[in-house]
């Protein structure tokens, strides 16, 4: 059994800083890099390309919708022409300074409430693939495992990515609880750490009743902005190790 542990950085905007990239990409193997919309800027942009480099964690790139004061996680009601300009803007973006920086990205990882509107939504879901492939048919795309992302990014021949959320409760359809629900967020380590074993170990993710919906896992996700973020992803990939996983990169 083999795993990818991404994490979401470069999530500091000007003088304010969020998260700990340097001792999270210690413990992870693929970083989602936010291009600018709903948070990061362009000095964030390079310094994190490079220190993901530097760590030889494999590059992503992680578009948004515009909304740096909602962090990205509020709905926005684009068309699917529009949803695919600006994940061309911004993946094109990040492509750029990592050439710039002597290196190059390898996947796409929508952020939050795109991410969970692509995740639903047929039109909105080809849209982001379709915006992929026009940039690189080797790029990998990664969706929440058993969407309508996933679906699409096959259908435009790429290679995709199935993730799961250790750390995030799920509905009886397979999509993440809304954050201010009760069981949304997890936190205590303990459960963190038996539900990623449980997930690949598997093939599955576990409902709110109690239920299993089975899933591809091919990547599980760490937020950069979450409190001990570095510690749960040292954790995580201590109890993957323990249980007979080989923790490796995305890719084809």
């Amino acid at each position: 059994m083999k795993v990818d542990l991404n994490a979401d950085v470069g999530e500091s905007f000007g003088p304010y800083v969020l998260g700990d990239d340097s001792a999270l990409m210690r413990h992870v193997t693929s970083v989602n890099v936010a291009c600018g919309f709903h948070a990061g800027d362009s000095h964030v942009m390079r310094r994190t390309v490079q220190l993901a480099r530097d760590c030889g964690v494999t590059i992503g790139a992680h578009p948004g919708f515009p909304d740096l004061g909602g962090f990205g996680r509020r709905a926005m009601s684009l068309t699917p022409s529009e949803i695919e300009d600006i994940v061309v803007y911004q993946v094109g973006a990040l492509v750029a300074m990592a050439t710039a920086c002597g290196t190059r990205i390898r996947h796409v990882k929508p952020h939050g409430a795109l991410y969970n509107q692509a995740a639903a939504d047929p039109a909105s879901a080809a849209a982001v693939a379709r915006a992929v492939a026009t940039l690189d048919p080797q790029l990998t795309l990664v969706g929440l495992a058993g969407s309508h992302l996933v679906t699409a990014g096959r259908e435009a021949g790429l290679h995709t990515a199935s993730e799961v959320f250790a750390d995030r409760g799920y509905d009886e359809e397979g999509r993440l609880l809304a954050r201010q629900m009760d069981g949304a967020v997890i936190h205590d380590l303990d459960m963190v750490r038996e539900r990623a074993v449980w997930m690949v170990q598997n093939r599955a993710v576990p409902t709110r009743s109690g239920g299993r919906l089975p899933r591809d896992v091919d990547t599980i996700c760490i937020h950069g902005d979450t409190e001990g973020a570095p510690a749960l992803a040292r954790s995580l990939r201590e109890a993957l190790t323990a249980a007979g996983v080989t923790i490796g990169a995305l890719g084809p």
